[in-house]
């Protein structure tokens, strides 16, 4: 399946995004792989936390990557690998980017790296650390002189399928993470403990390894964001009614969740949102991120 689309960001300036699905065995893994390539509808984005993971192949000037308000800006010339995140990320883009990249399935990214994912909780990487210098160069060279953004995204699943390795406890945490999902995160731990047949030690440590988070923590990333993805910002919004709707103790406790995911209040969030679809109608980046104040 391939999807194009192209978003016009004002008058004049067009950013071209292509995405598909990979072929088996990778649909498992991956959500889908992406070209993007155009003028940045901001400077600097904030991406909250998403149950996601992802790897970018930059083939553009550098970008730059704050996690978290408490560490240094960092920047990234090759590209990024991100596991999943626990706390929102702040993106400073080149007046045009164009990269390629992937969106992995929270269990996703396990196999084609060569450490725990715990090591990289909430620590973005280069593409260098993981896969290694002279390889990316060769990759990004390839990807440079592709004829076109559907050729890059088949180079780049080659390589990909070229690199899967093995993941102990991937079918362990692939079915775990399902039912997190299929339930938006509503379901108990210990349910999960029960359907997995292995003790909550035993399920977390598996989950840290090849995620990089603990499945209570997934839950609560899978039920913010879909809270955060029911939200219309055209329409006026019944906070407690959807805390309550979502499961929040009561809107202190969404209001808490509001803040550890994105930095942001939920009516602030709101405001930023409708910024975005004020200044952009239609990019294709309007859903997830948010400009940065």
């Amino acid at each position: 399946m391939t999807q194009v689309s192209r978003g016009h960001v004002g008058d004049t300036v067009g950013v071209e995004y292509v995405s598909r699905v990979p072929r088996p065995p990778l649909d498992g893994l991956i959500d889908d792989l992406y070209y993007l390539e155009g003028a940045r509808p901001y400077a600097r984005l904030t991406l909250p936390a998403s149950p996601a993971a992802f790897l970018i192949v930059n083939l553009g000037a550098p970008f730059r990557i704050r996690a978290g308000t408490d560490v240094e800006t960092a920047e990234y010339a090759d590209g990024c690998v991100v596991t999943t995140p626990t706390r929102a990320f702040e993106f400073g883009y080149p007046l045009r980017t164009r990269s390629v990249g992937v969106h992995f399935k929270p269990w996703g990214l396990a196999p084609f790296l060569p450490m725990p994912a715990a090591e990289l909780c909430d620590r973005p990487v280069t593409v260098e650390q993981v896969w290694g210098r002279p390889a990316v160069a060769e990759l990004r060279d390839r990807l440079a002189t592709a004829e076109g953004p559907h050729e890059m995204l088949t180079l780049l699943e080659e390589e990909l399928t070229r690199r899967l390795g093995e993941a102990a406890g991937l079918g362990l945490v692939r079915h775990t993470s399902r039912i997190i999902a299929a339930t938006s995160g509503a379901v108990a731990i210990d349910d999960l403990r029960v359907s997995a047949g292995v003790s909550s030690t035993h399920l977390a440590q598996r989950f840290k390894e090849l995620i990089g988070v603990t499945p209570k923590r997934l839950a609560r990333t899978y039920r913010f964001a879909a809270t955060v993805l029911s939200i219309n910002p055209a329409e006026p919004i019944d906070w407690a009614d959807l805390a309550g709707g979502a499961g929040y103790f009561d809107q202190a406790h969404f209001g808490h969740e509001f803040r550890a995911f994105t930095g942001l209040t939920p009516t602030r969030y709101v405001e930023v949102r409708r910024r975005f679809l004020r200044e952009h109608p239609g990019h294709v980046l309007d859903g997830w991120p948010l400009p940065t104040d």
